[in-house]
């Protein structure tokens, strides 16, 4: 079995992390092209990924390159660009989440797939990770009954290292932080509840980072940052410095759903907390489950499915998550294997770029609410002939763009490989 060739549009910050996890040469997969605007990263590129391998600040460039696959991992406005263009080249995508910053740009990709018989792949890794698989594990089980309700909170303790720094803190590029980490969790909601939000009600507000004074000079467009770094010591959150010059996206948001099976759930997300984690509640007519860490040391799922009086911290049952090695709990490790396995083979994942839609769906009507001051608005749904029609090219047995052929067959050549 040959090596699938591989190419990774915006190769630093989250693409450096992908194409770790992915590169393995001779054992399936290897990085053979790289595009950044970062000179500095084509440079980390050639290091980790070997100095004959295509460098170039011009994605057409890369996507003329002899390439089974492609990840898109560039700053969020321009998933779609870069996915639409790798798409009509007949390539199977990995495009990190969110899939677009606008339905209308979800849909856009869609079609486009569809269109030029190409695959899609999304990179949700949190339905990779260890927790909250064994959550999934257990609603399927019955261990909870029907699902009734859910409740999530996203403590965001780095949100002033992080996403109040550069073009996240700018809704011109990111749309709202609800769209930026939102999107993960209600995939995760629907995921776990087994629908769609067709209903929202969201209320919030820019209430802590905007009243930082200092700010980092105006740049026109989006702002870039080498990659920020946690810093503990900074405390409490507004003695932060050096914000992006541009602060209008909500620090606190709150969001009230109504699923089209009939759940109920509610997201929290809090971009000051002291601590980072994610707490999911999923609650069904005979118990609810709850999450304790997320994949780190000491993780834990608890089930309470008995009758009891009064507080009792400890579940029935307590279902321990082992530790994985690599980023996210092992659930970057895992989500790249099962990108190389839907290229080969194509077939069932558990991503799925229709619901990846429905969270982004999700994101831009619960930020539309929030910035209405809360009115409840109906999530747009796919066109079902869309629906149809990308769900007939997913269950294509033979992977469209020849990846399991010798790379000799190929038509497509590299026009920058060094003679």
């Amino acid at each position: 079995m040959r090596d699938l060739r591989l190419g990774i549009i915006g190769s630093g910050g989250r693409g450096a992390v992908l194409g770790a996890a992915v590169h393995a040469p001779d054992r399936g997969a290897r990085i053979v092209a790289c595009c950044d605007v970062d000179a500095a990263v084509l440079r980390a590129n050639r290091d980790a990924y070997g100095a004959d391998i295509v460098a170039t600040r011009n994605y057409q460039q890369l996507l003329a390159c002899e390439l089974d696959a492609v990840i898109v991992a560039t700053p969020d406005f321009l998933h779609e660009e870069h996915t639409v263009a790798a798409l009509r080249h007949g390539l199977t995508v990995f495009v990190e989440k969110p899939l677009a910053l606008t339905i209308d740009g979800c849909d856009r990709i869609l079609r486009t797939a569809v269109k030029n018989h190409a695959r899609l792949y999304v990179g949700h890794n949190m339905r990779h990770m260890g927790f909250v698989q064994k959550m999934k594990e257990l609603i399927d089980d019955g261990a909870i009954g029907e699902v009734k309700a859910c409740w999530a909170r996203h403590f965001v303790g780095n949100g002033g290292d992080y996403y109040f720094r550069d073009w996240h803190a700018d809704r011109r590029f990111s749309g709202s932080l609800l769209l930026q980490k939102a999107t993960h969790d209600f995939d995760v909601i629907h995921w776990l509840c087994g629908g769609s939000t067709r209903r929202v009600s969201a209320m919030g507000g820019l209430t802590v980072y905007g009243d930082v004074k200092h700010r980092l000079a105006p740049v026109r467009g989006p702002r870039r940052l080498a990659p920020p770094q946690v810093r503990l010591e900074v405390w409490p959150p507004k003695t932060q410095r050096g914000l992006n010059h541009l602060i209008d996206v909500e620090d606190l948001s709150q969001v009230l759903m109504h699923l089209d099976n009939g759940v109920f759930a509610t997201y929290s997300q809090c971009h000051y907390t002291p601590d980072y984690w994610r707490s999911y509640v999923v609650i069904g007519t005979e118990g609810r489950i709850e999450n304790f860490g997320n994949g780190d040391g000491g993780t834990s799922v608890q089930l309470w499915n008995q009758r009891r009086s009064g507080y009792h911290r400890r579940g029935d049952a307590v279902f321990k998550i082992p530790v994985k090695a690599g980023g996210h709990g092992g659930a970057d490790v895992a989500i790249m294997a099962e990108f190389c396995r839907f290229v080969r083979k194509s077939g069932t994942t558990a991503t799925s770029p229709l619901a990846a839609r429905e969270s982004v769906a999700t994101a831009c009507a619960a930020t539309k609410s929030l910035r209405m001051g809360g009115v409840a608005l109906d999530v747009p749904r796919l066109a079902p002939s869309l629906a149809e029609d990308f769900t007939k090219l997913l269950k294509t047995k033979k992977p469209v763009n020849g990846a399991v052929q010798p790379a000799a067959s190929r038509r497509r050549r590299n026009p920058l490989q060094a003679k």
